[in-house]
């Protein structure tokens, strides 16, 4: 493109506008701008013509109505290759712009605030901006855009060393980002707006946080994303201590954190390959680790670790002593952090609160599509819940069941979980056939199955898993109910005389 000659710059992010106007100005470039940068830039005596000069109208109805001008759409549209565009600009008396550098209003961190009215939403909702943006992105080969502060210094660097111009290439990428920048706003714009739970069209706005090391396996390439609005959460989380993130490394964190914050006492989770190898609550987190890391030992070598306190010593000291790939917590305190920072192959995330409360439904991606859903919210009302069999549970088998029960929405299906004492024995994970995960649940307890109680996410098609569990040593079983054999899987309770309560509630996840 030829050399850049005038620019307009009106931005609401003001990081370092000051310093890349104040080297434009240096290289002849003529700046136009409005409102607060107007101002800004006078107040650093760095000079700028208002905008309201160029199109010979002041900026109007509080700011809403500025640059929405034929001379300043006109000088950023017109395709300089043709002829006839560049007449009509000399007729008009319309300067061309070379450069627009715009970011928008603050959407997102005004909807964000506690108490934050419609009104002051709306007001935040930028036109001028995205109208901007969009019609220099759509002349990129003429005209450069820059939504992003981080893009000065290049910006400022290439012009130098070409004699005041920027490459094709160079515009094309910025025009990328300006597009991008504007889909995002307008995605979250929608989404405020939407009273639908699900929409007829939906737009998602994410922002890349970093590159991960590698996708499932070593051989693909992969990265995480966050919710423009998203905070407290997995993907917003800081990682203050260890190597970089796998995709794994994520898929597992978000399986532990998200089954951490069921339980309002101190909790510990363990998480291998997506399925909780150990849970459990206890009066401390250095208790409910022990007692989570004793379901199953063995696989937690290696494993993920949510926790929903802040980790202290105590508890930093008893993880120390186990190969552990992440441990994600909202907080540590500074001597567990100097207990676990000895570990360097330990990754740490804090998350910094229980969780974002920012996203309503759940989806997941196929080729072509995307499926929705709503998150699998169960309140646990013990009200609902039927007693199936002669037999009433005890007050600490209810505990453990409701306990198991929760474990269990966690757990890929078929899932069996057996739990004593607020912690998993014997967890038995997305197996084909439910007898088989409670074969497997039960071999994991082995002795500790004995007086054990056990959950299942969905019904018993067959009372075989049933028989499976009591001969383990099973006293008292959770499940959804609703099988067409429920009487027989009732009748098996009632011959061992241990009590089967009924949720109607499935919890399959897939």
């Amino acid at each position: 493109m030829p050399k850049v000659k005038r620019a307009l710059i009106s931005v609401s992010d003001k990081t370092d506008v000051v310093w890349f106007s104040k080297e434009l100005s240096g290289m002849g470039v003529e700046i136009i701008s409005t409102g607060g940068t107007y101002k800004l830039l006078g107040q650093n005596k760095v000079k700028a013509t208002p905008v309201a000069e160029v199109t010979g109208f002041p900026e109007m109805l509080d700011g809403r109505v500025k640059t929405l001008h034929p001379k300043i759409h006109g000088g950023i549209l017109a395709d300089r290759s043709k002829p006839e565009h560049m007449r009509q600009l000399d007729f008009q008396k319309i300067p061309q712009i070379d450069l627009v550098a715009v970011n928008l209003y603050p959407f997102a961190e005004t909807i964000s605030k506690p108490g934050v009215t419609r009104a002051e939403a709306i007001e935040q909702i930028d036109i001028g901006g995205p109208t901007l943006l969009r019609a220099a992105a759509k002349n990129y080969e003429h005209v450069a855009v820059v939504v992003n502060p981080a893009m000065y210094k290049p910006i400022v660097e290439e012009m130098r060393s070409s004699g005041g111009g920027i490459s094709v290439e160079t515009c094309s990428r910025l025009a990328r980002e300006a597009f991008a920048h504007t889909a995002e706003y307008d995605s979250m714009i929608s989404a405020y707006f939407s009273t639908e739970d699900f929409p007829r069209a939906i737009a998602f706005a994410f922002r890349k946080v970093s590159d991960l090391r590698y996708g499932e396996n070593p051989h693909q390439r992969a990265a995480l994303y966050r919710e423009a609005l998203a905070s407290n959460s997995l993907a917003t989380a800081a990682r203050i201590f260890g190597p970089e993130l796998s995709f794994n490394n994520v898929l597992d964190g978000e399986a532990a954190w998200i089954c951490s914050l069921e339980f309002d006492e101190p909790s510990c989770v363990i998480i291998k390959h997506n399925n909780p190898c150990g849970v459990a609550v206890a009066d401390s987190l250095a208790v409910a680790y022990q007692k989570a890391f004793e379901c199953d030992s063995v696989s937690a070598f290696g494993s993920v670790i949510a926790f929903n306190r802040e980790v202290d010593e105590e508890t930093a000291r008893e993880l120390k002593e186990n190969f552990v790939e992440l441990v994600i917590a909202p907080s540590y305190e500074p001597q567990a952090l100097s207990v676990l920072r000895t570990k360097k192959d330990m990754r740490l995330l804090e998350t910094g609160g229980p969780s974002d409360g920012t996203r309503s439904l759940d989806f997941r991606r196929i080729r072509g599509g995307l499926l929705l859903q709503e998150y699998d919210n169960d309140p646990c009302d013990r009200s609902s819940w039927k007693v199936v069999t002669g037999v009433e549970p005890a007050s600490e088998q209810y505990r453990d069941l409701l306990f198991a029960w929760k474990v269990c929405k966690f757990v890929k299906s078929n899932a069996i979980v057996l739990a004593k004492n607020e912690a998993t024995v014997g967890v038995g994970a997305g197996q084909m056939s439910r007898v088989d995960s409670a074969y497997i649940a039960a071999r994991k307890a082995g002795e500790r199955s004995q007086g054990s109680v056990a959950a299942s996410d969905a019904f018993f098609p067959f009372a075989d898993a049933v028989e499976e569990l009591v001969r383990a040593g099973v006293k008292a079983i959770i499940q959804p109910g609703g099988s067409k054999r429920d009487e027989e899987c009732i009748s098996v309770c009632r011959e061992a005389g241990i009590p089967m309560v009924f949720t109607g509630m499935r919890h399959f996840r897939h």
